[in-house]
């Protein structure tokens, strides 16, 4: 039996990947935490998830919701996720996170404590969507040149950071695998009078509206002909199984930082 504790409880994320467990045979609710302030602090997970009473409670300190646990997930941001991997780098405790919109130095330390203990880190734990990276690489480094190349992404209106961490994955698997230099290349919105596309570019569009859960669409566009993959998500459903998955995964592993390329077996040496 896996004893988790998420991170983030009383959110939409969270609470799906509450409600899985309680209904998993592999997997125990060991604890649950949400920030200090939060208005259901102290309440029953099962009653904030549609379940019954499940004896957790949700916790604002951390060090008491994580105790009994073999694996914190975090969907929440980046702000507390920077929080909560600053204590398990302490405890040893393995950690899968999903939180995006974390950049720069954050980024960098993020990366430096996850690689001390086991965690896996992913911008999106749906296993097709890790399908997705992998078949883009491929095509991408068949393609090569002639194919001007955008991506699309669709949230809902709630969603904070844009584009989504998917799309930059996205962006960042196009760009490796051609050579490009992300930073440079990469196009995130037009208007005016721009001029012609050039042959580098990488655009990323992104669109906010209603209760969209997911959509990424990758464009390779040559000249009498285009090719387009998309990833549609009708449900949290896929990211909270890709979670557990992750985590029933990352605990038997040795230190380090992995992705769900390597939880999945995806990862080959053209990987990017």
């Amino acid at each position: 039996m896996i004893h988790v504790a998420v991170a983030g409880a009383a959110g939409r994320m969270g609470r799906r990947i509450i409600q899985m467990i309680l209904e998993s045979n592999g997997f125990m609710l060991s604890g649950a935490f949400e920030r200090p302030d939060h208005a259901l602090i102290g309440r029953d997970v099962g009653s904030i998830v549609g379940s019954s009473e499940s004896g957790i409670e949700i916790k604002k300190d951390i060090s008491e919701a994580i105790e009994d646990a073999d694996v914190v997930i975090d969907f929440t941001t980046p702000e507390c996720t920077m929080h909560t991997i600053g204590v398990l780098a302490k405890t040893d405790q393995a950690m899968v996170i999903g939180t995006t919109g974390i950049t720069g130095q954050k980024r960098e330390e993020l990366q430096t404590l996850a690689r001390s203990i086991r965690c896996v880190m992913s911008p999106n734990m749906s296993v097709g969507v890790n399908v997705l990276f992998k078949v883009v690489g491929d095509i991408s480094r068949i393609l090569r040149e002639g194919y001007d190349m955008e991506i699309l992404e669709a949230h809902h209106r709630l969603k904070k950071d844009a584009p989504s961490g998917t799309a930059l994955r996205l962006a960042d698997i196009l760009a490796t695998a051609t050579g490009r230099n992300l930073e440079l290349d990469a196009v995130y919105e037009r208007k005016g009078f721009i001029g012609e596309r050039k042959d580098t570019e990488i655009g990323i569009q992104a669109l906010r509206a209603g209760d969209i859960v997911g959509e990424h669409t990758v464009i390779f566009a040559g000249v009498g002909e285009r090719i387009e993959v998309t990833h549609r998500a009708h449900s949290r459903d896929n990211f909270a199984k890709g979670a557990l998955l992750a985590a029933a995964w990352v605990i038997t592993q040795p230190h380090g930082l992995y992705d769900m390329q390597d939880v999945l077996g995806l990862r080959d040496n053209s990987d990017v």
